[in-house]
This record gives C-alpha cells, sequence and structure tokens, in this order.
C-alpha cells in the first residue's frame, strides 16, 4: 500500500493547499480532512460555496484512492455526483471511505459540519494514471 504525507499531496495536487484542505487522517481505510470556513469561499448567505465542498470532496476522495491504488500511480476522478444536502456556515470535515477498490476505485465522501450535520454527500469514480511532470 502506499503511503502520503499532507506536504506529499500538496505537491501533487496544489489546490489542496491553495484551498486551505488540512489533512487529519490519511489511511486506505479513509481520509478525514477540514476545510475552515473564510468569506472568501462563501456564496449567498455566507455558506460556503458548493465548488469549496466539492473541491474539499474531490481532494479528500482522491488521496483516499491512491492510498488504495498501486505504488507510484497518481488518482484521476472519472466521475463525480454531488449531493447538496443543506448549507455549510461552520468549518466542515469530510470524511472519504472506499466502496470497492479496484481499477476504477469508488470513493464516498460525507461531508459534515462541526455540528455534525452531513451537507454534502459526493461518490466518485476513480482511476489510477501514470503521473506527468509538470514544469
Amino acid at each position: 500500500m502506499p503511503t502520503l504525507r499532507a506536504e506529499d499531496v500538496y505537491a501533487l495536487a496544489p489546490y489542496a493547499k491553495t484551498l486551505g484542505v488540512v489533512f487529519d487522517e490519511m489511511t486506505a481505510a479513509g481520509v478525514r480532512a477540514t476545510l475552515a470556513h473564510d468569506l472568501s469561499l462563501s456564496t449567498v448567505g455566507g455558506g460556503l460555496h458548493g465548488g469549496a465542498l466539492m473541491g474539499l470532496a474531490d481532494v479528500s476522495g482522491a488521496v483516499c484512492a491512491a492510498l488504495n491504488g498501486p505504488v507510484g500511480a497518481a488518482p484521476a476522478t472519472v466521475e463525480s455526483t454531488t449531493h447538496f444536502l443543506r448549507p455549510a456556515h461552520t468549518d466542515v470535515v469530510a470524511t472519504a471511505r472506499p466502496l470497492r477498490v479496484g481499477r476504477n476505485t469508488v470513493i464516498e465522501v460525507d461531508v459534515h459540519d462541526t455540528e455534525g450535520e452531513l451537507c454534502a454527500r459526493v461518490t466518485q469514480v476513480v482511476t489510477a494514471v501514470k503521473p506527468t511532470k509538470t514544469s
């Protein structure tokens, strides 16, 4: 099984750091990551923008898939379905877990607010690809 540190994720996917994702736990069984509520990420009414929630879920799901995939492969989301269930007016925590591991790994990500309310559920299909170098 591959191992990852937050610094590895930030190097491979700088968007995660730019968005402000903080990793609390990263194992093959599950990934837990936090995104702080910030008005710069909000929309009408002060709730976190759906894109911010989806970004958190996508990063968390990709890390979970990578931890379940072949060593040296990079995750690539090929399908993602998001169900928004309520606005998030606080920090949010994403919990990603594998539903099926294989050539295409299926990951489910729940995004909760600090009160424990489910704000979004995301199901992703992630495939492993050979990483490319960027300049």
